[in-house]
This record gives structure tokens, sequence and C-alpha cells, in this order.
């Protein structure tokens, strides 16, 4: 005889009362007309602002609001978190808060940023573990801890709790316009945001459209649902390090299935880029999680032309020593930047050749590794050339293959081209 299991759904009534939960802890966020993206897509875009919570991030709402649910005695042993950087902060702000211990577990690549962050909100009640190099290392570690010590672990995503103090945004956003929305766009990590959002615009606003954003290097809420269970991706790209996880929860898979109208990725490339158009532009300084909603606008400019969208921007926890790899993967992206081995013949005036005649007036080189360490008729360099338009490729590999210059193109052969970049 099987058991019927039911899938958690959260309920209107415990989103309130998350809301009045985390009435003296989180910042009621701004939802602002973007005129550079309504012009754009030619319609009514709306960012709302969770990049201004006192955290940076929308992860205090339901870090809060789960450890403030917990008994006197479970508060008194401590808790545990796992967490690449915003969740981290929100359990540290809380600890502090409420005057309780936590452990809070994170991956070694994680920014410096973000764990200064961490720190500074937590003060002398939190504890900071670098384990291993993604979410998933640090987690299993966590809860190995909570095992060991009889902790209480406090999930990132997969907890009804957590789900419930992320849904509050939804209550928001609906409470902030008078005017039908369309579309909303969320992105998802681990699905907490997404779960609670979209439960709340189905129970409210049912004729919203609500789309799921994944990083294309860490497809794992789109993989799931494309094969209609909750898998664990062998490998991911970290550098969406926000909304990088290699499996979804259980509980929000669940909860996503039902709710989300679609689920699309955008590469890491356009994030990248949506980086600098958002700071160039409007001043906004966002981390890689907190641009996927507005670099997935492209892929829906027909459908939302004239219509009232809300991107959700989710945090601006970004290290600006990430500016030159952000810089770089978006000139990748736009086809702006390019990598070849180039074959100098070896004699006196080949690299003023090169420049002179080779290169286009507007191209510039900003990589160049070259040694002279043999006696070939040819000697190879490591060149990297960035072009004012992308359509420049093609004629000027052809002039360096009809002078004998060219050697080879990295930017398609990932086993070399992930030392460059």
């Amino acid at each position: 005889m099987s058991v019927k299991t039911t899938t958690y759904y959260p309920k209107l009534v415990d989103v309130r009362k998350a809301v009045t939960a985390l009435k003296e802890v989180v910042a009621v966020t701004p939802l602002t007309y973007n005129m550079n993206y309504s012009k754009k897509f030619e319609t009514n875009i709306f960012l709302k602002r969770e990049d201004l919570q006192l955290v940076r991030s929308y992860k205090i709402r339901g870090a809060y609001h789960k450890i403030s649910s917990l008994s006197k005695e479970e508060l008194n042993k401590g808790i545990v978190c796992a967490s690449a950087g915003n969740h981290a902060q929100g359990v540290a702000f809380a600890c502090q808060k409420l005057q309780i211990h936590g452990t809070i577990f994170m991956p070694t690549p994680t920014p410096k940023q973000k764990l200064e962050q961490v720190q500074m909100f937590g003060g002398d009640y939190i504890t900071v573990k670098l384990v291993g190099d993604t979410f998933d290392d640090a987690q299993n570690e966590a809860k190995r801890e909570c095992d060991l010590l009889g902790k209480t672990f406090v999930h990132p995503f997969n907890d009804p709790k957590i789900i419930e103090g992320q849904a509050t945004v939804g209550l928001e956003i609906l409470e902030q316009t008078t005017s039908p929305i369309d579309y909303v766009f969320v992105p998802v990590g681990g699905g907490g945001l997404a779960s609670g959002l979209s439960s709340v615009f189905k129970l409210l606003s049912p004729k919203t459209k609500v789309i799921g954003v994944e990083p294309a290097g860490a497809p794992s809420m789109k993989t799931a649902l494309e094969h209609n269970k909750n898998v664990c991706l062998s490998s991911i790209e970290k550098f969406v390090d926000g909304a990088a996880v290699q499996q979804v929860g259980d509980l929000t898979f669940e909860i996503c299935k039902q709710h989300l109208d679609a689920m699309i990725t955008v590469p890491e490339g356009k994030v990248c880029q949506t980086i600098l158009d958002l700071y160039n532009r409007d001043a906004i300084v966002v981390e890689p999680a907190g641009a996927l909603t507005l670099a997935a606008l492209d892929s829906f400019s027909e459908e939302i032309k004239g219509k009232n969208v809300v991107c959700l921007v989710s945090g601006s926890n970004n290290d600006i020593t990430r500016t030159a790899e952000i810089k770089e993967r978006a000139l990748l992206y736009n086809g702006l930047k390019h990598y070849f081995i180039i074959r100098f013949p070896q004699r006196a005036g080949a690299l003023k050749e090169f420049v002179a005649e080779i290169l286009g007036p507007k191209d510039d080189i900003t990589h160049f590794e070259y040694s002279k360490k043999h006696n070939r008729e040819n000697g190879p360099a490591v060149v990297g050339i960035e072009l004012k338009n992308s359509a420049d490729l093609a004629p000027l590999i052809e002039r360096m293959k009809e002078r004998n210059f060219y050697g080879d193109y990295l930017n398609d052969k990932p086993d070399l081209f992930q030392y460059l970049i």
C-alpha cells in the first residue's frame, strides 16, 4: 500500500504572519519605474529593489523569519547554515539581533566582500567556516555539525518558514501598484524566492505570468522541470554565486513546477553586460544574481511589449575586485574579445607589420605573451584582441591568414581558454 504525500504550499495567512514578524527588521523596498529598460522594450519595466535591504538582498526575509520562529530551547543550542553569501548575511544579522550563536559554513571561493559583510553583521555571535568549492560542499559540512551537536540547520531555501519569508516580497509588490502586473521575472537559485513569490501571485494575481530565471551554467531548476523530478547536476558554473546550486529543494521544486509559467536561463556573459549597463546607465550596483531578471528580458521582447513588467533585483553584494572579470566576460559574450595563437615570423619588424597592417584601425591588443626561445621559422604568441565591432573578426582572421600570421583561435577551445580568463 503506497502512502500519499502532500505537497507543501505556503498559505496566505502564514505569509501575512511573516510580514508581521519582519516588520521591525525588513525594509519595504521601492518598486521603481525604469526609464531605460522601458524605452528599450517599449513597455513598462519596474524594478523591485531588494538590493536596498539592510543586508543588500532579500535573503534577510527568510532567514530572520525562520530563526525568530524557533523555540527557546532550539535557540539556546545555536543554529547552523550554509550559504554562498547573501543567506549568510541574513542569518548573521538575525543572530546578532536575537543574540544567539550561529555557525556559518561558506564555500572557499566566496568573495571577500561577502565574507566581511557576514562578519560585520554577525559580530561575536557568529563563527564563519570556509569549506569546499560550492554551496553544496558547505551545506554537507553544515548538516554534519547539526547532526553532531544537535543544532538547528537554517536552510537557505528548502524550508517552509524560509519560503514564507521570501513570499513577503510578492505581497509588497502587489501592494505597491494599482495597475495589473502582466509579468514578474524572478531569479532562481535554490528556488525559495521563486516558490514564495509565485505562490502569492497565483493566489492574489493569477493572471500574472511568473518567469523564473537561472544562469546558463547552473540550470538546476530548469533541468529538474524538464525531467519532472528533482535532479542533482554533476557540475555547475559558479560565477553567478548567488544563484548557483547543483540541486534545488524538494519543496521548492514542487511549488515551482505548479506555479512558474516559464523557466529560462541566460548566459553568464549576458549577465555581466547587464551588470555594466545598470551601473553605467542607472548608477545601480548589482551582483550577478541581481542582474538575472533584466538579462532575461531579451528572450521575451515581443511578449512584453506594452505590458506592465516587474523585474526583481535580488541583491547588490558585488566585490569590486570582480570588475575586470565581469568586463571580460561581457566582451566575450558580445563577440568583442578574442584570443589567438599568432605565429610571428622570426625577423625584425614582424610585430610592427602585425600592428600596422593586420590589426584594424580600432582594434586593440589587450593580452600578449611571447618568448623567443627557439630557431623555428615562426614563433608563437598568445594574443588577446579587443574589437569595436564583432563584424570585424572575420576580416581580421582573413588578413592574418593572408600574411601567414594565423596560428589558432582559442575562444572555442575551452581546455585552453580557461587559463586566459
